[in-house]
């Protein structure tokens, strides 16, 4: 089974990230532009949390606080496990379903920030892994 590394090979290599006492507002301006549901927050180079369209919406919306005036700090998710590029996929759909979360970051060692991996980039890796192993046994069934 594929690795998160496979993931983050395939994946744009940039990080898009806010400050933590970045507006939301403008945090969801960034993540607009980039086509994206989560962006990560991070001080300097130290990760700090992400902040995801279900914090905005959860935290935010339906608690009638202002975009203008709320800061990424005061609703990013602090408390996501982290997972390493030798994390399995198997392992990340864990994590997934048992937290009930969609994004996970990925660290190199205990500290270095090297990527995140969503839901859809683990449901992606699984199709592709299908699709080989039902090629296979085509070709073994054939042969």
């Amino acid at each position: 089974m594929k690795k998160v590394a496979d993931i983050l090979a395939v994946k744009s290599r940039s990080l898009v990230s806010v400050a933590p006492e970045t507006t939301v507002l403008d945090a969801l301006k960034i993540m607009a532009d980039n086509n994206i549901g989560s962006i990560l927050v991070l001080s300097g180079e130290d990760y700090r949390g992400l902040l995801t369209e279900r914090d905005y919406a959860r935290k935010v919306i339906l608690k009638g606080k202002s975009s203008t005036d709320t800061k990424v700090m005061d609703i990013m998710s602090t408390d996501l496990p982290h997972i390493s590029p030798d994390s399995s996929i198997d392992e990340c759909m864990q994590l997934m379903s048992v937290n009930n979360i969609r994004y996970l970051p990925v660290f190199k060692g205990d500290d270095e920030l090297v990527g995140i991996v969503s839901i859809n980039d683990i449901i992606k890796a699984v199709i592709a892994n299908q699709a080989a192993t039902i090629s296979h046994l085509q070709s073994y069934i054939h042969s």
